[in-house]
């Protein structure tokens, strides 16, 4: 090692990839005079830390240091690639802020490790040299409300931000593949992110219509280390200008981007499950601001998150007009569940639908049309409720669950706890000995269907067995939300099963989970002029089913987000949740200094199925608890930051027990 170092600039402030809260910042190193062109900032280095070797980028070069002692040097530039530009390392400071995050680890999520072979892949060819495109056709965005105009802006390079609500029968994959590629051919970069690989393929699929397969850039988890690390680089140098991808995909460096969209934003996929928990569509929000790129959200339904941005006037709505709305959609109608609607037919009974599912599901399969039938969950009878008032059937010994063993019907209600048998339940709320299942699954529903529908054929898509196309012929397709074959012209019906165990589920956003899961099932069902028809088995009354009826999903954006505001959650307030030990709660909020209006809720028990990763004397500290922290939502990262510092002043102490911090969680117990 040089005993001189570089001439200019000798010092490079690096940020260790460390994923510790309290050295989440800048230390300073010299530079050895053979680094000194490669060590620049965005670039990867190697640099002797506590005694031990570890990754670190470079953030900036400096004449002087503010460190008071001797310098070290960095032992190696790891790779001379630039591989997080200005506007990443600015996009992940903002995020860290946002999220209470440490950089390092969104670091790690927005940068594939790196493969040595992959750096010799030619990223020299320009992408217009990469095949040939067409002429894209952007006449679907004229389908809506200011739409071409819309179209039109992000092509003229105006900042443009939209929630787009995808009509019944538009092909959403091919609209964005058009515009992507209109703005590629004028020279700039278009990024689709999407919440997983069967929309990932569809998004390819409609983009090899109008340019070449060697001018899309795909970046998904499925892909190998090298090929993801090459599909990188491509895109870090300019020859990637079209990028389809998952939630990772939201960082990829595209260089002069002016074109962003993410779709189906209220689905889980999106969020990545490591901390800091960073949201795929915050990234790009995020994004549009610092970069002045035009923005798309869209999906079929929309978020409350979406619908906030709509309301503030930071993005405004593309929807098609109520006419286009009426002509498209399917027959969309109710049908309760109720004991009396089970016996007007004994075929619908035996086959757990009301009657007017099944002639809906009976027409269709004349017409020679598939019928879709939409089930909450795969599998068996899971669980048990009530037949008379639905309350969810607990064990007398343990509260447990019940539910049926492997028996099926005949078999005696079993506590899935305990394993006690209790053949004689009593519902302790209105004294009923009825019984019924509260979610049958994909399997058990597949059974009934075929006994009812006996010279059909069924087929299943869910869980490890997701069919991406079912032929169009008559046949009966059981499939659980997002796992929905297409079919080509349509499905003739579709039924939409056990909504109401989709609706109370203990969870905040339960209905707008489920108004998103039938908006998207009903999309597939052919228009209501071709005989398409809809029936959700839910009580018609029900607001979420009335705006289902009228392909209504801004009106029920609407009226959730203002619920929220009522009930002051997410996103009308910033909320965050903090778990930890009971006595570490106690000492990590005596560390923070919040910000002002914040409020304090709990401690409360982890939810159900929820643990806190690590090792701690139970018996001395208390089990793991959970504390919500709500403040208003002035201030985008004033929360995140003040649980930063507070993470920081924990780790700080030597505390060595577990703690997680998340920020505006999807699900927050």
């Amino acid at each position: 090692m040089s005993d001189t170092p570089a001439a200019e600039a000798p010092v490079a402030r690096v940020l260790p990839m460390l994923g510790l809260a309290h050295l989440d910042r800048p230390f300073d190193y010299l530079v050895p005079p053979q680094d000194a062109e490669t060590a620049q900032p965005g670039v990867r280095v190697r640099v002797r830390f506590a005694g031990r070797l570890v990754d670190a980028i470079v953030l900036e070069r400096a004449e002087d240091s503010r460190h008071q002692g001797s310098l070290r040097y960095i032992e190696r530039v790891i790779s001379p690639e630039v591989v997080a530009p200005r506007r990443m390392r600015e996009l992940i400071d903002a995020l860290a802020d946002r999220y209470a995050g440490v950089r390092s680890d969104i670091y790690r999520a927005a940068i594939p490790a790196r493969h040595a072979k992959a750096e010799e892949t030619d990223t020299a060819t320009r992408w217009e040299e990469l095949g040939e495109a067409g002429e894209p056709d952007l006449s679907a965005w004229t389908a809506y409300a200011h739409g071409e105009s819309f179209a039109d802006a992000v092509l003229g390079g105006k900042i443009a931000r939209a929630a787009w609500q995808v009509a019944p029968g538009d092909n959403w994959a091919a609209a964005l593949a058009a515009l992507a590629a209109k703005v590629a051919l004028d020279g700039c970069g278009a990024l689709i992110v999407v919440p997983d690989q069967k929309d990932v393929d569809a998004c390819e699929a409609a983009l090899r219509e109008v340019v070449g397969p060697r001018q899309i850039t795909t970046l998904t988890a499925s892909q190998g280390p090298q090929a993801r690390y090459s599909r990188y680089l491509s895109v870090l140098h300019g020859q990637g200008r079209i990028v389809v991808g998952t939630r990772s995909a939201a960082f990829a460096p595209v260089q002069n981007l002016r074109f962003a969209a993410v779709m189906f934003d209220g689905d889980d996929n999106l969020v990545d499950p490591r901390a800091p928990y960073v949201h795929a569509r915050e990234v790009l929000t995020t994004r549009s601001a610092l970069e002045g790129c035009s923005l798309v959200v869209g999906g079929y339904a929309r978020t409350a998150e979406a619908q906030l941005l709509v309301e503030s006037g930071w993005m405004h709505e593309l929807v098609a007009p109520r006419q286009t709305l009426r002509t498209r959609s399917p027959y969309i109608h109710a049908a309760g569940d109720s004991d009396f609607e089970m016996e007007r037919d004994p075929r619908a009974k035996q086959a757990r639908m009301p009657s007017a599912a099944f002639q809906a599901a009976a027409k269709a399969l004349e017409r020679g049309t598939p019928v879709l039938f939409q089930v909450p969950r795969t599998g068996y009878i899971q669980s048990l409720a009530c037949g008379q008032c639905r309350a969810p059937a607990r064990c007398r010994w343990c509260n447990g669950p019940l539910g049926l063993p492997a028996g099926g019907e005949a078999a005696a209600p079993t506590c899935r706890w305990c394993g006690r048998m209790d053949p004689a339940h009593v519902c302790p709320i209105c004294g009923s000995r009825k019984l019924r299942a509260v979610v049958l699954g994909t399997e058990r529903t597949a059974e009934e269907l075929g006994r009812a529908f006996a010279k059909y054929k069924v087929i299943t898509s869910g869980g490890d067995n997701v069919r991406s196309v079912v032929p169009s012929g008559p046949a009966l397709v059981v499939a659980t939300p997002g796992a929905e074959p297409r079919v080509d012209g349509g499905y003739g019906a579709a039924v939409l099963l056990d909504a109401w165990a989709l609706m109370q589920r203990p969870d905040l956003r339960a209905v707008e989970d489920t108004f998103g899961k039938w908006m998207g099932a009903a999309a597939l069902v052919q228009p209501h002029g071709s005989g398409g028809e809809v029936v959700v088995v839910a009580e018609p009354s029900l607001p979420v089913v009335q705006h289902l009826i009228r392909w209504d999903a801004p009106g029920f954006a609407a009226q959730e987000l203002s619920l929220r505001r009522e009930a002051r959650f997410p996103p009308a307030v910033h909320v965050a949740v903090v778990d930890a030990p009971r006595d570490g709660l106690d000492d990590f909020f005596a560390r923070t200094d919040l910000p002002e209006h914040a409020e304090l809720l709990g401690p409360v028990d982890l939810p159900p199925g929820v643990r806190l990763p690590g090792e701690w004397d139970r018996e001395k500290l208390g089990p793991a608890q959970r504390i919500l922290v709500r403040t208003p939502l002035a201030g985008r990262t004033a929360l995140g930051k003040a649980l930063r510092a507070g993470a920081v002043a924990w780790t700080t102490s030597k505390q060595d027990l577990p703690l997680r911090i998340q920020v505006n969680p999807v699900d927050i117990g």
